[in-house]
């Protein structure tokens, strides 16, 4: 087929998938499942994570400070709890999310040796699925991984609750050794450096042991170790409705197996919408850097920020990356939380007139968003304005910071998996109206 038949045909797709804009408001469409006032249709229930971000009442829609709650411990005081005792706490939050409480020490040590014994990767599964088919993208390397597990589990369409637990500490404790090794297979492959295959570290936290993998022995501190661990928490859940999560309740609810929904998670979250937004951040604050000459120059940080705005500066997109959010307004607690310590990093690794711009850019860009756009909308920073930040500090590569995201996120999506199979129990089948007019079957000899 020629590229003029092609550039047809995409015509003739375009053409055939346009809806007129007035039909959405015509049939009362919730376009994103979201209500006219912002908010998210309601589509079901859970006791795992809540997003807060506003007050409703009496059908207006108050701006409140942000709050995360697991299981309902405030993500706040979850941080609090493990940094005050100098503790790791991602596999605390695991066990959480998954089991609906607070471990007891002897749970946690009993637990999360459980998961340090499943790090490793099947006999061959390295060599066999990632060293030899090559790919550039390491989160559909990880996808096709989880589905590569799919005929080693004899057990693999089994949906009772004791083997789904089985199937998701399995996947949790082996995402970080899939992401490493796909790095360090894109990274031989591509960049032409050294290949370098590391055996999980059993004794490790999963943050250190992924450091480990990822860079090697003795090439990580303990306060960098202390910030992936935190970032790994503070991605863990958020609730069912967003994008990645409500994929694992639909797909889970037709009754497959826990690949497959992984699977289709990873896939919600590779979109740029959704996982990749830390990513964008980081492009954007590498932008204005070249292009404003004094960081501490309010005027010339707000000038650019409003050609930025007019789609005159960076992408062309008009956004300003890393504000705003479909639930947080006043503020998002997960940035809160990484901001604090990401001052203590900055000051490690001698960033701190950057840390000190993303501050500052932090503090003007929701006047002047509301400015350009005379909207009175509040926006704040999201947890995705300082990951990234965190993530260079770390020396980690961009094409593993959404990897990096689902590394934490699993737990939440198999938490979600647990509670639509178990609670659920219907599978998930929406209404989408038809509005194209009924037409008669032409004859192929009469059809032009």
């Amino acid at each position: 087929m020629n590229d003029e038949m092609l550039k047809k045909l995409s015509k003739m797709a375009e053409e055939s998938s346009l809806i007129q804009e007035e039909l959405y408001d015509l049939y009362n469409v919730k376009r994103g499942l979201r209500n006219k006032d912002h908010t998210g249709v309601l589509v079901g229930l859970t006791h795992i994570g809540d997003v807060q971000g506003y007050d409703k009442s009496n059908g207006d829609v108050k701006p409140r400070h942000g709050r995360l709650l697991y299981r309902g411990i405030d993500i706040k005081d979850i941080v609090k709890g493990f940094l005050d005792e100098k503790r790791f706490g991602f596999d605390e939050t695991v066990f959480l999310l998954l089991f609906g409480k607070l471990p007891a020490k002897e749970e946690l040590d009993v637990f999360s040796n459980a998961l340090a014994e499943m790090r490793d990767l099947p006999e061959n599964f390295i060599e066999d699925m990632i060293l030899k088919i090559k790919g550039k993208d390491i989160m559909n390397m990880l996808a096709r991984c989880v589905l590569a597990l799919y005929p080693i589990d004899e057990n693999a369409d089994d949906t009772t609750t004791l083997n789904i637990l089985k199937q998701s500490m399995n996947l949790i404790a082996k995402f970080p050794s899939i992401i490493a090794y796909s790095y360090q297979s894109m990274r031989h492959m591509y960049k032409r450096e050294t290949l370098a295959i590391r055996h999980p570290g059993k004794e490790l936290s999963t943050a250190e042991n992924f450091l480990y993998m990822l860079k090697g022995k003795d090439r990580y501190t303990a306060l960098e170790a202390e910030l992936l661990d935190l970032c790994l928490v503070l991605h863990a859940e958020h609730g069912g409705g967003n994008n990645s999560s409500f994929t694992m309740h639909v797909v889970s609810s037709s009754g497959t197996d826990t690949y497959s929904a992984v699977a289709a998670a990873l896939g919600s979250l590779k979109g740029p919408l959704h996982g990749g937004a830390n990513i964008r951040v980081m492009e954007m604050m590498e932008n204005i850097k070249s292009n404003v000459k004094d960081w501490k120059n309010d005027d010339e940080i707000k000038e650019y920020l409003l050609r930025i705005l007019g789609k005159n500066a960076f992408d062309g997109s008009g956004k300003i990356y890393g504000f705003g959010h479909a639930v947080y307004t006043r503020s998002d607690p997960r940035a809160v939380l990484l901001k604090e310590r990401a001052a203590e990093l900055a000051e490690e690794k001698n960033k701190i007139e950057e840390f000190e711009l993303y501050e500052r850019i932090e503090k003007i860009a929701p006047a002047i968003f509301s400015e350009f756009k005379k909207d009175t909308k509040i926006i704040s920073a999201n947890v995705d304005y300082y990951s990234g930040f965190v993530y260079s500090c770390l020396d980690i590569p961009k094409e593993v910071y959404t990897p990096l995201f689902a590394m934490a996120r699993i737990a939440g999506w198999c938490a979600h998996r647990l509670e639509e199979l178990i609670s659920a129990r219907r599978i998930i089948r929406p209404a989408y109206k038809n509005v194209v007019n009924q037409t008669e079957y032409i004859e192929i000899g009469e059809r032009q």
